[in-house]
């Protein structure tokens, strides 16, 4: 079936921007769809292959509060793509920044679209081994973004678990963990 977009209408610019998009049917009728854009990301989830651990943060979002979700997520670090900027620069940017650890292996996983009916986010997903010699600042984010940011080092088993559990509740950070324990499953044993 041939889509065809036909205008775009912004409604709403800031942080995101909200438009209104027309497409043209194959079949001659007209449609519309509201688009939010705030530009790509990226998410890795570091895991250390001896002690067995992923790096993780815990903050507040507000949206899934609003939605009536736990106050704080447990996610991979992630972050937006500045214009232009090579994606695996901003993984180890966003990752020195929210957990103090400097990533020098990236190991791709893909790229999705996490909410293509409503979103043209891309987000690119990596894994990535560290020590404890590359964990070389406190983490927690920049002071002026308030993201009230928890650095947790969680033991593979126990990530698992919450898997099994359905406790993540975040879509890369799902990913991400199923990524690694295809590729790495002896370390997610006892």
């Amino acid at each position: 079936m041939a889509v065809e977009l036909r205008k775009v209408e912004t409604l709403y610019q800031g942080y995101v921007s909200l438009m209104m998009a027309t497409f043209a049917a194959e079949d001659g009728s007209s449609f519309q769809r509201e688009i939010e854009h705030h530009g790509h990301s990226v998410a890795v989830l570091p895991y250390d292959p001896v002690q067995r651990t992923a790096l993780m943060v815990s903050l507040p979002r507000g949206p899934v509060i609003w939605g009536g979700g736990p106050p704080e997520l447990t996610e991979a670090i992630a972050g937006m793509i500045d214009d232009g900027e090579d994606p695996q620069v901003t993984v180890r940017r966003e990752a020195l920044e929210e957990a103090g650890v400097e990533l020098h292996d990236l190991e791709p996983v893909g790229a999705a679209y996490p909410s293509p009916g409503v979103s043209s986010e891309r987000v690119q997903l990596f894994l990535a081994p560290y020590a404890l010699r590359d964990r070389t600042a406190a983490g927690g984010g920049l002071a002026e973004e308030h993201e009230n940011i928890i650095v947790m080092e969680v033991p593979l088993a126990q990530l698992w678990t919450w898997v099994e559990d359905h406790r993540v509740e975040d879509l890369k950070t799902l990913t991400l963990t199923l990524a690694l324990r295809l590729r790495r499953p002896d370390l997610f044993g006892a």
